[in-house]
């Protein structure tokens, strides 16, 4: 596990930046009505936006090992700024900002970022914990920008088709709406601010869903056309740091695929397979053609026990979506006598996609004696007090002490067909236990995601065979010749060790 580091609160030294006075292009905004013209620009030099004027949000997780990164990252920033500025500026880590389980969506936070900064500040720069900043580089990049103006800067993704995990949006031109990529980070005016605060005192938020909450901050953003699109500023890159293409970048990333010494061995993982009798011979067969073989200890659950795969049936009726009586029964069955002790389990569906080798490298970083729910996120009404969960799809990886905690509790299904993954959310939420996301699980299939979103990740999994060749996505997406089935068999020269 990686240690925290002290954190730096302290003043620093004296501040003031010397810049070569030669003119920058300045990109000027409209204010409300209508978005900005992207294409006017001015021939203007402003020195005027000074460091302490941008506000830093770390989009930190309450999990020991993302605390820790976080916490680095705000160290590293400060670090950078000592040299620059007299008061050094605001760097925010999201999950201690307040209680609210929906703080991670970002737009129930808005009135709160407003009234605290709105009169003292010109921007508000929004990081992940992999995001590694160059601040002179971004402070030059803001300044091209009148703060005055509402802005929406990003580094932009687009769809190259419609997708099921943005609601089919745009479905005649995908690739006209663009969202930004928040590796690269992201950024908003504070006239924008301002303005977004108050559309949600006055407006409370309605979506139920958060599935992809990039592209559903830049719609609550563009409102229909009369909100600003998102503004390309080529200084935001994805570029891993140390890449000789990233010398104009403001900001890189700092890793690729996680690994935080040895990776978790196979026979720590217990995976659990939801099947039903209709897919043993469909889905089934992709799965022992695929990712099987990497599983030490791995176990089929059906409503039908056929012994040629094997499945074993835990007297629970099939049922056409939810599955929570069948996911409760796993559950219950990990903590039993009845398979061996693993300080991990994986729930996944039949037709989910993934890679062992790389879960066992992203496990390292984790402590399997906390309680740790751990895929990818999604919320469900988090505007009105709602809650988060892992969506099932993309695999469900418990820690033994979660699925202890959830057990002891007085959590149940409701009904065998109660969707398990939300259920299991509210179960979490009522229990005081944050769900931890990782965006390397995926609950669509490799098309339902942006290129260039996907071109910097190592994906962990997908899901669904819809329209696809699952082998052969396996084997584009997730099958690492290098890795061997071994946790020494890691080629490190295309891994980043934390």
């Amino acid at each position: 596990m990686i240690p925290d580091n002290q954190d730096i609160g302290h003043t620093v030294g004296f501040y003031f930046i010397f810049l070569s006075f030669v003119p920058v292009n300045i990109v000027t905004g409209s204010t409300r009505p209508g978005s900005q013209n992207q294409d006017s620009e001015e021939v203007l030099y402003d020195s005027q936006l000074d460091l302490q004027e941008i506000v830093f949000v770390i989009q930190s997780q309450s999990n020991s090992f993302h605390m820790s990164w976080a916490k680095r990252q705000r160290a590293d920033l400060l670090q950078q700024t000592q040299s620059l500025t007299q008061t050094p500026p605001p760097v925010l880590l999201l999950h201690s900002l307040t209680d609210n389980e929906g703080d991670w969506s970002i737009l129930p936070l808005l009135p709160y970022f407003s009234s605290l900064f709105g009169k003292n500040s010109s921007w508000l720069v929004f990081l992940e914990e992999e995001t590694n900043v160059k601040v002179t580089k971004l402070l030059q990049a803001l300044r091209k920008f009148d703060r005055r103006k509402e802005w929406f800067l990003g580094k932009p993704l687009h769809d190259e088709e419609s997708t099921i995990i943005h609601h089919y949006a745009f479905a005649e031109n995908p690739s006209i709406f663009k969202y930004p990529d928040f590796s690269a980070a992201w950024a908003l005016s504070i006239p924008l601010l301002d303005r977004l605060a108050n559309k949600v005192r006055d407006d409370p938020l309605k979506s139920d869903f958060t599935i992809d909450l990039k592209h559903e901050v830049a719609l609550y953003i563009w409102e229909n056309g009369q909100g600003p699109r998102l503004t390309a500023v080529p200084e935001l890159c994805t570029e891993p740091e140390h890449s000789p293409t990233a010398q104009h970048c403001a900001t890189t990333l700092r890793r690729l695929a996680p690994l935080c010494g040895e990776p978790v061995k196979k026979e720590d993982i217990f995976v659990a397979v939801k099947t039903c009798k209709k897919f043993h011979s469909e889905r089934v067969p992709v799965v022992k053609k695929t990712w099987e073989r990497e599983a030490s200890l791995l176990e089929y659950y059906s409503d039908h026990t056929d012994p040629s795969i094997p499945t074993i049936d835990l007297g629970v009726p099939n049922t056409e979506r939810g599955h929570c009586g069948k996911t409760f029964a796993i559950l219950k069955r990990y903590i039993s006598d009845a398979v061996p002790k693993t300080s991990w389990l994986l729930v996944v569906d039949d037709d989910t996609l993934i890679s062992l080798p790389r879960l066992q490298m992203l496990l390292s970083c984790y402590d399997p004696s906390e309680p740790l729910c751990l895929g990818e996120r999604y919320g469900y009404g988090l505007g009105q007090g709602g809650y988060s969960y892992i969506t099932g799809g993309g695999g469900m990886v418990f820690s033994r002490a979660a699925v202890v905690r959830l057990l002891a509790s007085d959590c149940k299904c409701y009904s065998n067909d109660a969707p398990d993954d939300m259920v299991l959310g509210m179960c979490l939420n009522a229990l005081g236990l944050p769900v931890t996301h990782s965006s390397l699980f995926h609950q669509a299939r490799p098309e339902d995601y942006s290129r260039d979103f996907l071109a910097h990740q190592v994906p962990i999994s997908f899901h669904k065979h819809w329209n696809i060749d699952p082998v052969a996505v396996f084997n584009r997406w997730l099958k690492d010749e290098s890795i061997s089935t071994s946790s020494h068999g890691l080629n490190k020269s295309t891994k980043e060790e934390l």
